[in-house]
């Protein structure tokens, strides 16, 4: 049996071959140590001391389980790829029943009424508020995720073509249409943004310090929602990032062309978008099928009209 691979080596693969984000191999390292502290010998474990875990995290929300549970699984795979197991014991893992969050969502009003707000604040051209307004443009007009955002380079902006190259989560690339309007208000801010950095969204620091936080684009979205008369807590990159799904669902389109615009991987993920449709489906049953509301029921062969 070969040397155990630690947990450095399995976030070493999956940074290397699956291009795995800094946050989620933060998010794998923390799930794993908290395994690692009710079994220590991790590696090494077999089913009866997989079942330890179900015990120590009971008070635990289903859905931390179910994350800590898949980090595991992936692990243990990585062991049995390397060579260090032939067996692999995930089986023996809790398995957590967890219904999936429908996304806040914020209706249509709320989302006019906050580029109301940065269009009005843009109207001088102050480039705090032009950098706003392309921000507010570009999540709800591409539905973009923040960090894909924030870390947009310069050379991903095509001067001619209506789109944008993006790249995701593992680092896998899309196209991603930018409207009339995100190009406008994208073709002011790159007038006005500060010179010298490689992305779109210098950061305050200087040209060479990186680009603008996920922190601070929170913390103008909820800046602007509270100028806005939009609740503050309603809203954030990913709110409008579901907002511009919702949205385009609603306005009739195909779950699969959904599905590329926003990155996923499994359309079971670009499912949950569905039940914001069931209103429309509501109304198209009452309108088009035969007993729908306010539809004539055809009368029965031997129905007498009298």
């Amino acid at each position: 049996m070969t040397a155990a691979p630690d947990i450095d080596d399995f976030l070493d693969m999956l940074a290397a071959e699956r291009g795995a984000a800094a946050n989620t191999l933060v998010a794998y390292r923390r799930d794993l140590e908290s395994a690692q502290d009710v079994v220590p010998l991790l590696a090494d474990a077999d089913a009866d001391d997989l079942s330890a875990l179900g015990p120590a995290w009971a008070d635990l929300a289903p859905s931390t389980v179910a994350r800590r549970c898949s980090a595991l699984r992936q692990y243990y795979g990585f062991l049995v790829e390397e060579g260090h197991r032939r067996d692999d014991p995930s089986g023996a893992l809790p398995r957590p029943r967890i219904r999936r969050p429908l996304p806040r969502l914020l209706s249509r009003q709320q989302v006019d009424a906050m580029f109301a707000q940065a269009e009005a604040d843009a109207e001088d051209d102050a480039p705090n508020a032009v950098r706003t307004l392309t921000l507010l443009e570009m999540l709800y007009g591409s539905g973009l995720r923040a960090t894909e955002l924030v870390s947009l380079p310069l050379n991903a902006v095509p001067r001619d073509a209506p789109l944008l190259t993006i790249t995701g989560k593992g680092g896998q690339q899309r196209m991603v249409p930018v409207s009339t309007r995100a190009r406008t208000a994208l073709s002011r801010w790159l007038k006005l943004r500060p010179q010298g950095s490689k992305f779109v969204f210098p950061s305050r620091k200087g040209a060479k310090a990186g680009h603008l936080s996920r922190i601070r684009l929170f913390q103008l979205l909820r800046e602007l929602a509270e100028k806005s008369g939009v609740p503050p807590t309603a809203v954030s990159p990913h709110v409008l990032r579901h907002a511009f799904a919702t949205h385009l669902l609603e306005g009739g389109a195909d779950l699969r062309v959904l599905q590329t615009l926003l990155g996923h991987a499994d359309i079971a993920t670009t499912q949950i978008y569905t039940h914001v449709d069931s209103a429309r489906l509501i109304e198209l049953v009452n309108a088009r099928h035969p007993l729908g509301a306010g539809r004539p029921r055809p009368l029965a062969p031997d129905a007498n009209p009298d």
